[in-house]
């Protein structure tokens, strides 16, 4: 087990102790005045963030990843290209071997121009999965949207994963939250999950209540609470599995079919569970989040495997036919979340 696993899986823990614990604190305590002291610039308008010529949104997360954040931002994407506007999803391009100081044009909606290992797996999934859509990537937000607007004429931009990233103006702020995680132990990176501290609700326009189950009670009584109690229109989204299909011939696979399962997403447990609904799982493997993918990390295993859709875009390069990805349904008010 890598130290960035064993870190996440202390975050969900809301028991942990010991020295290794304990360290990690001293730093969230760094990290946390660090990041309520940017915000508080912010706040006060000591620094401004950058305006662009376009309607800005963010999609973002109060914690690390595998909130299901992706499917949310290909859902808002589509809905503004139906509506005949220019669209841009603006990524950092965490994972990728493109060098994000550039603007990297994953896609002008149109053409492909790099492969999963070098644009990183979402970026990937974005422009593969999304027509008339272009998808960029650039640590520097504002340089990305610069170029968007005056190269390839957007109109609307979408910030992936752009919360905590407060240089670049916005005219909605989008927030989601894992129905299942919530908040892990509720500490501040390293020691927990959390980016930054519950003060930076009062920035959020609209909450959504991501719900990784085939039973959403739970997802919509929270919804209400923090609805309640934040002041802030929640609304939840609907995750559930929709189909598993091999990624090269795209034939489904047969209900309880024997599989092994991989992945190398942020939190996995999710994906595991559906899968232990209608197959019979031999065994999991887990990589790290954002892993890059080598032949020999899949080659020894005999039998279907099956992995997400993420991961799918990284191996379908190998040319492996017994790899299978399961498709997820991503279903929420895209209209009444924008308006």
């Amino acid at each position: 087990m890598s130290i960035k696993t064993k870190i996440t899986k202390l975050h969900y823990d809301k028991n942990n102790k010991g020295a290794f614990f304990n360290l990690l604190k001293i730093f969230s305590i760094f990290y946390g005045l660090a990041s309520e002291s940017k915000n508080l610039l912010y706040d006060k308008k000591i620094l401004k963030p950058k305006k662009v010529d376009a309607y800005v949104i963010s999609v973002g997360n109060f914690t690390t990843g595998g909130v299901g954040k992706t499917p949310v931002v290909a859902e808002i994407a589509r809905y503004f290209v139906n509506k005949g506007e220019r669209v841009a999803i603006i990524s950092r391009g965490y994972g990728g071997q493109l060098n994000n100081k550039n603007v990297n044009v994953i896609s002008d909606g149109i053409n492909l121009y790099h492969n999963a290992k070098m644009a990183g797996d979402e970026p990937y999934w974005l422009a593969v999965n999304l027509n008339m859509c272009a998808v960029l990537t650039c640590s520097n937000r504002y340089k990305a949207c610069k170029h968007a607007i005056e190269k390839l004429g957007v109109t609307k931009i979408i910030l992936d994963d752009g919360f905590q990233h407060r240089k670049l103006h916005r005219d909605l702020d989008i927030v989601l939250i894992d129905s299942e995680k919530m908040f892990g132990n509720e500490n501040v990176l390293p020691a927990g999950p959390l980016r930054e501290g519950m003060s930076g609700f009062k920035r959020i326009n609209k909450l959504i209540i991501v719900s990784k189950n085939t039973e959403h009670t739970k997802a919509e009584k929270l919804s209400k609470i923090f609805e309640k109690k934040q002041g802030i229109k929640t609304f939840v989204c609907k995750t559930e599995p929709d189909s598993v299909y091999n990624i090269i011939n795209g034939q489904n696979l047969n209900k309880g079919s024997k599989v092994t399962a991989i992945s190398a997403i942020g939190q996995p447990e999710q994906f595991y569970k559906f899968l232990e609904a209608d197959y019979e799982i031999l065994d999991k493997i887990t990589f790290d989040d954002h892993h890059q993918y080598a032949p020999e990390d899949i080659k020894d295993i005999s039998g279907n495997i099956i992995t997400t859709e993420k991961d799918a875009v990284k191996l379908a390069s190998f040319g492996f036919d017994n790899i299978y990805a399961l498709k997820l349904k991503t279903t929420f008010d895209v209209e009444s979340v924008l308006n």
